[in-house]
This record gives structure tokens, C-alpha cells and sequence, in this order.
């Protein structure tokens, strides 16, 4: 089974100007050893990734010739009104011609991963892969292996960046089995302050897989927020992580916002490493048709005095899937710990199912830690009340429904990016067919 991935290596070691990076053969090594995951996989066994291993696997070398595609796309994406830089990504290759990196402040680093690797091998050494060590993720270990390029964000000591910085990836991709695989890498020094928008949207159908890793670098008293806004095309299959380690005294808001793909699977793992610091994950997945959205999340409370909140909800249509497994691992040291836990699921459809897992593993014994999960269908009682104010049940519905989202959307501290995606959540709301239910 591991062959084609060997013999896929052995080409990219010629074609990759990174290739020789010493983790790279680690990654593939452990991939080989693991192999995907099934449904006898603890973490995995409420999400099937056979249809996904049974892909051909096809990762996309070569450089795509942008064209009228990526652009109108890009000219339609909400996102694009943000003001601030913006570095775009085809098929997982950085394009110069679609990105838009404006004067920044001084010292700030925003650029092509591989372009920094290249010209700073010290930078690998540092940070790549340091907060990934957990070798029991084969896809995070497969992109270990061939990520080609990806987005690299360095903010210094003290700097605050007023507007927010996108990463947007495009997919062109035309058969099933293309294969994009992007690395990010984000370092925030300490008393720094940024924003990123991380955004996958696609100009094709095609069953393709995206296989992507965020690393987040937080320093002591460093303010961050990451909001990841996944829109893949309805056919496609998307894995991707976020790793997270984070200073003393920081504050980190993490935001997944899932929309497309037809399975979808959201590893979130991240390390409070220093004392006092507050680290918020904030997440809402929207499915229709067969769609599978699949959040997975591990917050590891290494030092005393820190909280963590994690909140999502989840809104299933027709057949669709929602998946949520949140666990928090309270380390003995880290006394004094705050970590509330907290999954709601509302379903439209009698055929929708949810699948909740919130765990905590606790080894201190002066903290204060909770967790919940609900699933249901809309209050008949709310849709009465809003009637008797002379308001259609349609409408009724809708508002409620919009409401649900809205606890997570209003999280989002950015102001322009929080107007955006309520905008694109309401847009995506109607495509539901919410008219229709009763």
C-alpha cells in the first residue's frame, strides 16, 4: 500500500528545492508505518477516509499557468475586500501575480514558506515541526513528507499589524486523486499582535484532496487570532491541522469555519506553555447533501493559571454528518487551569446525525473544568413566539437559525473579518433550503 508513496517520493526529491529537509523521510517513514486511519482508530471512528485512500494519489508538482479562473474566483471571494496583504496560492504554489503584499511594518516577515526555507535553513531548525511531534497523525506526517510550499509569517517583538493577513489557497485541480499539500508556518514574537485569515476555496469540482498543517508560534504577552475558512468544492476531501504552542501571558483565538468538502476532517492540537494565558477555540460547520465536517481537538494545559474555551456548533442538513471530539488534557503541574468545553448541534433534517465526544483527562486537582454537548432540532416555542410578533415562519426560522451561528461568528475579534463571514454564513444559510422544513 505504502509503495506509490515511496515511488511519488523518490520523484519529488529530484523536482523539490526542500526536499532534502532531514524530516521529510521522518514523515514519510511514520506515514509508511501508520497508513490511514479506519474506523478502528479511536479518533477515527466516526469518520470513514476509505473513499479518500482508495484515491489515486496524485500530488501536483508542477506549477499551475494561472488563468481567468483563479482570478474571477478571487474577485468574487468575500474575503478579498479585506484590506491588508494577501499572499495566493494555486494548487499549493505561491503566485506573485495573484497576491498583493502591501507595505508592512518593520520587520515583518509574510512570504512563500519554501522562498524562506531556502534563503534560511536555520528557520526549519527552529520551528518547522516543532509543535507537530505527535507522530500518530499520518496525514499530518504525509504532509511532513511532500508539503511543497505553503505561507511563512514572522511578526518581531512588540509589533503590533494593524490589518489582517491572508493566506488563500485556490484549487484548480481536474482529476480525482490531485493532491495539494500546504505548511504554514506562523511565529508571533512576544507583545506582538496579528490576524490571519486562512482561506480554501476552489474553480473545480474535481475529487481532489487537500492535506494541509498550520503551525502557530504564540510569544510571552502575544496576541493572535487565526480564523480558517474552509470552502472546498463539494466533491473534494480536506485534512488539515493546526498545532499551536503559546507563551506566557498570550491570547490565541483560533476560528474554523467548515462549509464544503465532501468529507472534512479538523485536527486542532495546541500547547499552553506559559502562565496565565488564555486560548479561545471557536468553530462552526455548515453541511448539506452527504457532506461529513469532522472537528477533532486536543488542548494540552501544561503551566498553571491558563483557560481555555472551546465552542462550536454545528448546523446539519439532509443527510449530512457532524463530528466533534474535544478533549482536554490537564498536565499535573498546570493547577489552577479554567477550560470549558462546549459542542451544540442542530439538525434540519430528520436524516442529519451528529456524533459528539467532549472528553476531559485530568491529572492536577485544583482546577475547574466543565464540558457539554447537545443536539437538537429548532424550539417550536421560539418559531410561536416570533409569529405572534407577526413574523413568517420562514423567516422565523431563518432568524433562529442565523442566530445558532451567530454565537460563534460575534467571537471573531476582527471587525471587518467578523462582518464578512456573517455575510457568507447568511448567504450560505439559504442554500439549505430552510424554507422547506417544518
Amino acid at each position: 500500500m505504502t509503495e506509490p508513496f515511496l515511488e511519488k517520493f523518490r520523484h519529488f526529491e529530484s523536482v523539490a528545492k526542500t526536499s532534502q529537509l532531514p524530516f521529510r523521510k521522518t514523515g514519510l517513514a511514520l506515514f509508511a508505518e501508520l497508513g490511514f486511519p479506519t474506523l478502528h482508530d479511536e479518533d477515527w471512528r466516526f469518520t470513514n477516509v476509505a473513499p479518500l485512500a482508495k484515491l489515486p494519489f496524485e500530488p501536483m508538482f508542477q506549477a499551475p499557468v494561472v488563468n481567468g479562473a483563479e482570478t474571477r474566483v478571487l474577485d468574487e471571494f468575500a474575503f478579498t475586500k479585506l484590506a491588508g496583504p494577501r499572499l495566493v496560492f494555486v494548487n499549493g504554489h505561491y503566485s506573485p501575480k495573484l497576491s498583493s503584499v502591501e507595505k508592512l511594518p518593520a520587520g515583518v516577515k509574510v512570504g512563500s514558506l519554501a522562498a524562506a526555507l531556502s534563503s534560511d535553513a536555520a528557520l526549519a531548525e527552529k520551528y518547522l515541526g516543532r509543535c507537530t511531534p505527535a507522530p500518530n497523525n499520518a496525514f499530518t506526517m504525509l504532509n511532513q513528507a511532500f508539503f511543497l510550499d505553503g505561507a511563512f509569517v514572522q511578526v518581531p517583538e512588540g509589533v503590533d499589524v494593524k490589518t489582517p493577513i491572508q493566506l488563500v489557497y485556490i484549487c484548480s485541480a481536474k482529476n480525482a486523486g490531485d493532491t495539494v499539500q500546504p505548511r504554514n508556518l506562523i511565529v508571533a514574537g512576544a507583545k506582538s499582535r496579528v490576524t490571519i485569515v486562512e482561506s480554501y476555496i476552489a474553480t473545480t469540482n474535481a475529487a481532489y484532496f487537500t492535506n494541509a498543517v498550520t503551525e502557530i508560534f504564540a510569544g510571552d504577552h502575544a496576541f493572535v487570532e487565526h480564523l480558517k475558512f474552509q470552502d472546498e468544492a463539494l466533491a473534494a476531501f480536506h485534512i488539515a491541522a493546526i498545532h499551536g504552542e503559546f507563551g506566557r501571558a498570550s491570547n490565541v483565538n483560533i476560528h474554523s469555519f467548515a462549509l464544503g468538502a465532501k468529507l472534512s476532517r479538523n485536527n486542532i492540537r495546541t500547547k499552553l506553555a506559559g502562565e496565565r494565558l488564555e486560548c479561545i477555540l471557536n468553530g462552526l460547520y455548515l453541511t448539506r447533501g452527504e457532506q461529513l465536517a469532522d472537528h477533532h481537538m486536543v488542548v494540552e494545559h501544561a503551566q498553571p493559571h491558563c483557560a481555555s474555551h472551546e465552542y462550536f456548533n454545528g448546523i446539519l442538513d439532509d443527510k449530512s454528518k457532524g463530528v466533534f471530539h474535544g478533549r482536554i488534557l490537564v498536565q499535573q503541574i498546570a493547577q489552577k487551569t479554567d477550560a470549558k468545553q462546549t459542542n451544540k448541534n442542530l439538525l434540519l433534517s430528520d436524516d442529519a446525525t451528529a456524533d459528539t465526544k467532549p472528553q476531559l483527562e485530568i491529572y492536577a486537582d485544583d482546577v475547574k473544568c466543565t464540558h457539554g454537548a447537545t443536539i437538537g432540532q429548532l424550539n417550536d416555542e421560539s418559531i410561536f413566539y416570533l409569529r405572534t410578533r407577526g413574523i413568517g415562519p420562514d423567516t422565523a426560522r431563518q432568524m433562529l437559525i442565523h442566530a445558532f451561528a451567530g454565537e460563534i461568528i460575534e467571537r471573531i475579534k476582527c471587525e471587518p473579518a467578523r462582518e464578512l463571514m456573517d455575510k457568507l454564513v447568511w448567504d450560505r444559510l439559504e442554500l439549505l433550503h430552510i424554507a422547506d422544513k417544518k
